[in-house]
């Protein structure tokens, strides 16, 4: 499985801009593997999306990283209403370093 994944966007106003413009662009994604996941009500959802930077208490510090064939280790966060999924990998901080939105 691949994603694009991005560096510290605020929100997933600027994630979603920036996977239309690296598709836009040709640029392939990452491979990932999934370690876990995360469903959330659509406010909690919102509330998760609205500002990527802020610690989430179900992220640990030993989350994320790749494993040993080079994917990244990514939690999924699901929106449990409307099935939206975006991929975390915390690369060892609390808060969603690296993120992508999952087709």
């Amino acid at each position: 499985m691949k994603a694009l994944f991005g560096r510290k966007f605020y929100n997933l106003m600027e994630l979603k801009e920036a996977t239309e413009e690296a598709k836009e662009d040709g640029v392939i994604g990452s491979d990932y593997t999934v370690i876990r996941e995360v469903e959330l009500s659509d406010k909690e959802f919102k509330k998760f999306t609205s500002d990527f930077l802020e610690d989430q208490p179900w992220i640990k510090k030993s989350d994320g990283g790749t494993n040993e064939k080079g994917e990244l280790r990514c939690i999924r966060v699901i929106n449990k209403d409307t099935g939206e999924k975006i991929l975390t990998n915390p690369e060892g901080y609390e808060f969603p370093r690296y993120t992508a939105i999952e087709d």
